[in-house]
């Protein structure tokens, strides 16, 4: 029978929010645990820097440019979608893919995809938030399988609940395919402000926080911020990105709500121990997308700055694999990328994609995991809507859309073996003109091949739901030009 699959997904969560990945202020003994037994990826990074785009690549795997999903879906614009509107509906996707080859298939966790009232994107069981943006972990309002219900505890404890209720309820005749999206650690406010609630507070009253970076803000965080700060509909309070860094209660509870998580990780684990189904279980613990803790003066997510940022930390994410002696049980340097979770888990499967989203630019990385061989260019592309970049073991270039505003927002270079910190960014020094037109040509190559012109905002396409910047957009293809739920 093929491999039952658990995969674990956090939202908005950096790499190094891990102790397995060098935090020593954080406690998360089994997720560590977990990577120590496993396959832990150290250049695993995200495709966009924000929510929904990244889980629709997770779950088709194609790039924001061939989806169609450029940054998250804005749940106050729901009134003007379609009824039951799904974002992936002109997609194959993982779970339906897995479900044709004869998986159980549950989302036990956050969605923000589209509505949320009934299951989507083949999954069978649902246990979802009727919203995507989290103002608070406590009492919570969720939808189960149709039903509209409340929980007045923690959103980690009902999701890791609901999810040992379904491996203990699951069909042993065939697999499953259980899809945990946590809706923790978030990093927000109005949901971190304050002392935290949670059972680990406690833990972090006396920690100093110093694997937080105090550093000037960023000149693009203050940019960004200036032209968000109107926008404080829907308890969204922009100010929390240039304050945060400073505010040890916030961190504090930030760090909290990662215990929470690693505690419902190792909950969930040992229900499959109790049912004899941990060795044959293909465990994967990721995240949506990274998230700078205070790296570069920006708290937060790639778009936190304007223009969007490309940095190490809010691109780099955890990805660990585990599935008993069928997986090396090793650490890889290898950069991989979260499109190439979708090839990697189906052939982990025994599926082959069949025309499913057969993505070149999605590459599976079973072989590395079984045998530590890798076969093919150590690079990885991402995009942020006027921001793509290419990062390679030596260099990170960000490219950045040319036609608006005026002047145009400027591109970036950093040497990666000389300046792993990211400081100083050398685009347009002669001494450098080379790598730069190298890199160029590879970014303008990859997205001119794979992209799909009806998503692709470069070339005049436009996304499926909205936009972070439909001003520039305007500026660049005329007034006709909007996103989809955002016109007027």
């Amino acid at each position: 029978m093929p491999p039952n699959i658990l995969m674990f997904m956090t939202d908005n969560q950096p790499a190094e929010l891990l102790g397995c990945y060098g935090n020593r202020e954080i406690s998360t003994p089994h997720i560590d645990a977990l990577a120590a037994d496993g396959f832990r990826f150290d250049n695993a990074f995200c495709v966009n820097g924000m929510c929904s785009p990244c889980r629709a690549s997770v779950m088709t795997g194609l790039m924001p440019s061939q989806h169609g999903i450029h940054t998250w879906i804005d749940d106050r614009l729901r009134a003007r979608w379609p009824k039951g509107w799904n974002a992936l509906d002109a997609f194959k996707t993982l779970p339906e893919v897995l479900a044709a080859h004869g998986y159980q298939t549950a989302l036990i966790g956050k969605y923000h995809l589209g509505a949320a009232e009934k299951p989507q994107n083949g999954f069978q069981h649902w246990v979802t938030s009727p919203h995507g943006h989290v103002t608070d972990f406590w009492n919570g309002t969720y939808i189960e399988n149709g039903e509209t219900k409340t929980h007045a505890g923690h959103s980690v404890d009902y999701f890791t609940d609901k999810t040992i209720a379904y491996l203990d309820s699951a069909s042993p005749e065939k697999p499953f395919f259980a899809f945990v999206p946590y809706n923790a650690p978030y990093g927000h406010w109005p949901a971190l402000k304050g002392r935290a609630k949670n059972r680990f507070r406690g833990m972090y009253d006396k920690v100093e926080m110093q694997s937080v970076p105090r550093e000037g803000l960023h000149e693009g965080a203050i940019t960004r911020f200036l032209r968000k700060a109107s926008d404080s509909v829907g308890g969204i309070d922009h100010s929390s990105e240039l304050r945060i860094p400073n505010d040890l209660e916030t961190l504090r509870n930030y760090f909290s709500e990662m215990s929470m998580v690693d505690d419902g990780v190792g909950r969930v684990l040992a229900a499959l121990k109790r049912l004899g189904l941990y060795e044959d279980t293909l465990i994967i613990y990721t995240t949506d997308h990274g998230f700078s803790l205070g790296h570069h003066g920006i708290w937060g997510h790639a778009q936190a700055t304007l223009p969007a940022n490309a940095h190490r930390a809010t691109f780099s994410i955890p990805l660990i694999f585990r599935h008993g002696d069928r997986l090396l049980k090793a650490k890889s340097s290898t950069h991989v990328s979260q499109i190439d979770l979708f090839p990697t888990i189906l052939e982990l499967a025994g599926i082959t994609p069949d025309g499913h989203n057969e993505n070149p630019a999605a590459r599976s990385f079973a072989a590395e995991l079984r045998t530590g061989v890798i076969g093919r260019e150590d690079e990885v592309f991402m995009e942020q809507e006027e921001t793509r970049a290419i990062r390679t073991p030596n260099w990170l270039y960000k490219r950045r859309f040319q036609r608006a505003p005026t002047p145009p927002y400027p591109d970036e270079l950093y040497d990666l073996k000389n300046d792993p910190l990211e400081k100083h960014n050398l685009a347009g020094m002669a001494a450098h003109a080379d790598i730069s037109a190298r890199l160029i040509a590879k970014i303008d190559r990859f997205f001119g091949q794979y992209s799909t012109p009806e998503y692709d905002l470069w070339q005049g396409g436009m996304p499926q739901s909205n936009s972070d910047k439909p001003w520039l957009w305007q500026q660049a293809w005329g007034k006709s030009w909007h996103a989809s739920f955002q016109q007027g």
